[in-house]
């Protein structure tokens, strides 16, 4: 049956560590056992071990049971903070658990009355309430405290992502959270789709009832993370009820309070929520009769509060979703709310770009916008977002040489800032023209679903940074960036300059379509005279410039401006003929010496003489009355936008393809073939198109990739890439070259429609295409859920993030 063992004390659990924390693995077993026999020495006469659980029989030999107790076979890591501080167990491997909320947080000094920190209702009538987070007796007297001011029904929001757990201590149930050493004073944040925070904190309850056991029924907390004086404390866990979990402390006022409700709803600390989070929110008020339109308006609102950790920034946001959903319950003209004449000069106006560009295109914009102004002036004591995105915005062009902390650059960091302030006034506006359609109808549709069938909010959520329209043109003669000649950035592979002053010039077999990189005057005239000669006949020519950056020639080469550090990074601006000719004036008019790079060497050259693309083709329609020009930006390392127009010609009914044999190179991909599906007459449409992808690529050499054969060659890089960051970039690429992919299909679906806008944002949204599009990825080889790049906001946001310096002007 197995070996007997002595039940003379052994060494402890504790003596198999080592001073880094881990357990030798060939030393744990037999340390369990020791640990085992230290713990049923009163009991046991000898132990009988096996393959499940040592078995223990007792001295009287009346009782015989088998011990199964993780703490023994658990490898738990230890450290500490400092050299002079004790070391011990860590939670998770990685985390010191440290006491949630200090004094000097609770700026309106309200946790002795009200049994909270920062606890307040918000200004005017509306029973909105917002607090820091309480202890478990602080929460019994804030719900002691609604109940006294006549609320009948209380509906809480716990907002926290982070897991929070209560430890025992002086008759009260104290919050605590892990932090990583590093950064002590921050909450753990993006724990991840499979990270639940009540999971999390039940796991966290367990580890700490284990460290305790092995330390006397001792753990070590820290109270004072400025001075350590004292630190780390010790606190008492003898068994499971010294601990409390969130939902322990949350809901089980519902036992006394039968209309209490309690929601975790957890909100990000900075920026906008997910759409699943305004999901989840919509989903109480579908749930809850007293948040129905069909209310009955005889009886008094419900009392929502909410909470976070503080009580400023996320518990701020609920309040002002709070308050946007009362308005609508009370019809908002009614609540007198509007702010006193002496403070309304003080408000900020949302001048900005994209806020005006949203409200125009909304039904009721103006009055939208002016509803979410008057929640955000209701629940402002504390924190204003409109004051902060000004006041970002202040500090990022207030920074005159840029300058590092910490490694990151302090323009980087102030933009950031000031476009996750935008971000979430944006998405508040959003979301309040989605109650004024779907809170009549009982939210028929979801809040994402309702996005997807506006997909123009995200394009237009994406180009939240416009600020290279205002960058200045002096930037090339002050020596910030640099003129970099096309010779270096578009290599001539096809060998055409000789004939056609033009690199990489060459024709669709069949067709009359022409490509080539960006032509100077001269090659411009020569193409022309090629085109209509008496071989070709082409007494007509549209000339597309796809050209997304700013663009001048000058002494016979077409150069764009860079930045000197990455002169292989395009700078688009969607290419205005403003922003070229101030360009232009700059260049010809300082007359200073400028850095150019050409194809082998850095130059520093002075230039009497430039012109910009337009001035190029204005010169030569004079001699060719035939020729039309226009401009249409392509993104370079993105997919073009919605209002792009284009078409395809009829195809014959052969098939061509890459390698008739693999599925991928053919465009056989699973979200492809739901869209070929989705579409009438979808696989005609694909067929033409992959015709027309094989005509063009018959014009490239053998070392250039097909479209198709791209968009699984860009996937297949992710598993050599050695780094997180290369993965998203190349996924978020190969992602890219299969929305171009899917948008040719819905061009040729579309030929009939004179704008493709039209079509894509009206009919195609409401058959589904976005939502098709909101989880654009590869389902053949991984979870969706997996990466964030499959949602139309992160992918597109993702796209138009160049990482270049701020230069311009936030507008």
């Amino acid at each position: 049956m197995g070996t007997t063992a002595s039940a003379a004390p052994q060494p402890t659990l504790h003596e198999s560590f080592h001073g880094n924390g881990m357990m030798d693995s060939r030393r744990s077993t037999s340390s369990a056992s020791f640990q085992t026999l230290n713990i049923h020495s009163n009991k046991a006469k000898s132990i009988i071990t096996n393959k499940v659980a040592p078995v223990v029989i007792t001295y009287n030999c009346r009782q015989e049971f088998q011990i199964h107790d993780d703490v023994l076979r658990t490898n738990y890591k230890v450290g500490r903070i400092s050299d002079n501080m004790p070391e011990h167990h860590l939670v998770q491997g990685s985390y010191f658990m440290v006491q949630d909320v200090f004094s000097k947080a609770d700026v309106l000094s309200t946790s002795g009355s009200y049994g909270a920190p920062n606890f307040r209702q918000s200004k005017g009538s509306f029973p909105l309430y917002g607090m820091g987070q309480p202890s478990l007796s602080g929460f019994k007297q804030v719900l002691h405290r609604l109940q006294g001011q006549g609320h009948q029904e209380v509906i809480f929001f716990c907002l926290r992502e982070e897991p929070v757990v209560f430890l025992r201590l002086e008759g009260d149930f104290l919050p605590y959270t892990p932090r990583r050493k590093e950064n002590l004073h921050e909450n753990l944040h993006d724990l991840g789709r499979d990270a639940c925070s009540e999971n999390l904190e039940l796991t966290i309850r367990k580890e700490l009832q284990d460290f305790a056991k092995l330390n006397d029924n001792v753990f070590y907390v820290y109270n004072d993370i400025e001075h350590f004086k004292g630190e780390p404390q010790k606190i008492s866990i003898s068994c499971e009820e010294d601990i409390h979990v969130t939902e322990e402390v949350y809901k089980r006022p519902r036992f006394t309070l039968p209309t209490y409700r309690y929601y975790r709803l957890p909100l990000p600390t900075d920026g906008a929520p997910l759409e699943d989070q305004f999901d989840a929110f919509v989903n109480v008020l579908r749930e809850n009769p007293s948040l129905s339109s069909s209310r009955d308006a005889s009886r008094p609102l419900p009392a929502l509060l909410f909470s976070c950790q503080v009580g400023v920034g996320r518990t701020n946001l609920g309040m002002i979703l709070g308050s946007l959903v009362m308005m609508h319950l009370t019809r908002a003209a009614q609540e007198p709310t509007a702010p006193a004449e002496e403070d309304a000069t003080d408000k900020p106006k949302m001048q900005f770009q994209v806020i005006q560009t949203l409200i125009r295109k909304l039904p009721k914009g103006q009055e939208v916008m002016e509803e979410v102004d008057r929640a955000i002036d209701l629940c402002s004591e504390m924190h204003d977002i409109r004051e902060a995105i000004y006041e970002n915005k202040q500090k990022l062009e207030g920074i005159g040489e840029d300058y590092q902390i910490q490694g990151s650059s302090t323009k980087d960091y102030f933009l950031h800032r000031t476009l996750q302030s935008l971000e979430r006034y944006f998405y508040l506006i959003v979301f309040n023209a989605y109650l004024h359609e779907q809170y009549p109808l009982a939210f028929a549709c979801s809040f994402s679903q309702w996005l997807c069938s506006h997909a123009w909010m995200y394009r237009l959520l994406s180009c939240m940074n416009q600020s290279e329209l205002r960058a200045p043109a002096d930037l090339l003669t002050k020596g910030a960036r640099v003129l970099v000649a096309d010779e270096y950035l578009a290599p001539d592979v096809l060998s055409t300059i000789k004939q056609m002053k033009v690199a990489n010039f060459r024709r669709v077999p069949k067709m009359s379509i022409y490509g080539m990189a960006q032509p100077t005057s001269e090659a411009t005239g020569a193409v022309l005279e090629y085109l209509t000669d008496e071989k070709r006949k082409h007494s007509s020519v549209l000339w597309v410039n796809l050209q997304d950056e700013l663009v001048l020639e000058a002494n016979g080469q077409i150069f764009c401006p860079r930045e000197p550090t990455r002169v292989d990074q395009h700078i688009c601006v969607l290419s205005s003929q403003t922003l070229e000719t101030a360009l232009k004036e700059e260049v010809v008019g300082s007359q200073k010496w400028i850095e150019v790079t050409l194809e082998q060497e850095k130059q520093m050259k002075m230039f009497k003489s430039c012109l910009t693309v337009q001035e190029i083709f204005n010169q030569h329609k004079s001699s060719h009355q035939g020729l039309q020009y226009r401009r249409i930006p392509f993104p370079e390392c993105s997919s073009p936008t919605e209002e792009v127009k284009c078409g395809f010609p009829e195809s014959c009914e052969d098939e061509i393809v890459s390698v008739p044999d693999a599925k991928y190179t053919k465009g056989e991909f699973e979200v492809v073939m739901k869209l070929v599906r989705l579409l009438p007459d979808g696989h005609r449409m694909k067929r033409q198109v992959d015709l027309a992808l094989d005509s063009v690529s018959e014009t490239m050499t053998p070392l250039h990739y097909h479209l198709r054969e791209i968009i699984i060659c860009s996937y297949r890089q992710i598993c050599v890439c050695v780094c997180m960051y290369a993965c998203m970039y190349v996924f978020m690429y190969a992602c890219i070259y299969i929305y171009i992919y899917i948008l040719y299909i819905l061009y040729t679906h579309i030929y009939i429609y004179i704008y493709v806008y039209v079509y894509i944002l009206g009919v195609a949204a409401r058959a589904g295409v976005y939502e098709l599009l909101n989880q654009l990825g590869f389902s053949e080889f991984e979870d969706l859920r997996d990466s964030t790049l499959c949602h139309l906001r992160h992918r597109w946001q993702q796209q138009n993030r160049h990482g270049l310096p701020f230069r311009g002007e936030f507008i």
